[in-house]
């Protein structure tokens, strides 16, 4: 359990970010499920609860998702359930249970970068892109390569496109932690695929990408891919996987999603 010796609620963004900058353990908590888990000592907690960012809106173009909305408000969405083949609630929808979801926030789950998190793979398969109130706005995939610096996530940003997508992942048991995750989206001819709980933090297999978007999408061009992808991506070992283990399940998980994602 975390220790909080001041909390805090700003009326604006700025007001956050002041708060923050001031000491090195002044954080955002979000909904501070993760933090209760660990025995962090936190000097003022900054709770956004006052700043209405608990919303998903639909535009022409986009949709945005702000900090502050929680994992099961993304599951139950319909305006996120009418795009993409609902990957974004199939990759939360097994995360520990209703009332854990209830309470984890987007915010807290990707500024956070987790490399288990099931939602970040799920947003990276898809044209996502992060705004930060310093930082200002950048792709999922920059903002998971950047260095850490003190900022506070505002909102996500999914392109309204035509995209497919598609998210699997093997777990130990259904509520636990997974093994390893993907996601593979398809748009017109490009594919994209994506991997996570290596156990590092999900990322883009490039080349796997490039070679199945260049070529003529078949059986064996597909197996080939899916090998491609568990020959480029590190991965490591921990107490639910061994390394081995993770890149044979990566062939496999990213062999099915091409193939199911294709007939789409």
């Amino acid at each position: 359990m975390f220790t909080l010796i001041e909390l805090v609620q700003p009326e604006s963004l700025e007001e956050a970010y002041e708060i923050l900058s001031k000491r090195k353990n002044n954080i955002v908590i979000g909904g501070s499920a993760f933090l209760r888990m660990g025995q962090k000592r936190i000097g003022t907690g900054i709770d956004l609860s006052n700043l209405n960012l608990n919303l998903i809106e639909e535009s022409e173009d986009y949709i945005e998702i702000g900090a502050m909305t929680t994992l099961r408000d993304l599951e139950v969405s319909p305006i996120l359930n009418k795009y993409f083949d609902q990957v974004i609630s199939k990759s939360v929808k097994d995360i520990i249970g209703i009332q854990f979801r209830n309470v984890v926030t987007v915010g807290g789950s990707v500024f956070s970068k987790y490399g288990f998190s099931d939602l970040i793979v799920g947003l990276l398969a898809l044209d996502t892109e992060v705004e930060l109130y310093k930082g200002g706005r950048m792709s999922l995939e920059e903002f998971l390569n950047k260095k850490y610096e003190k900022d506070i996530l505002v909102k996500l940003h999914i392109k309204k496109n035509n995209a497919s997508a598609l998210y699997k992942c093997m777990r130990n048991s259904r509520s636990d932690y997974p093994i390893l995750n993907v996601s593979v989206s398809k748009s017109d001819n490009s594919f994209k695929i994506c991997v996570g709980a290596r156990p590092q933090r999900a990322t883009i297999a490039k080349e796997a990408s490039d070679f199945i978007s260049s070529n003529i999408l078949n059986e064996e061009n597909i197996i080939k891919a899916s090998e491609i992808a568990s020959k480029e991506l590190v991965f490591g070992s921990n107490m639910r996987a061994s390394k081995e283990y993770r890149e044979a399940i990566c062939k496999s998980l990213v062999k099915n999603a091409l193939m199911e994602v294709s007939s789409c």
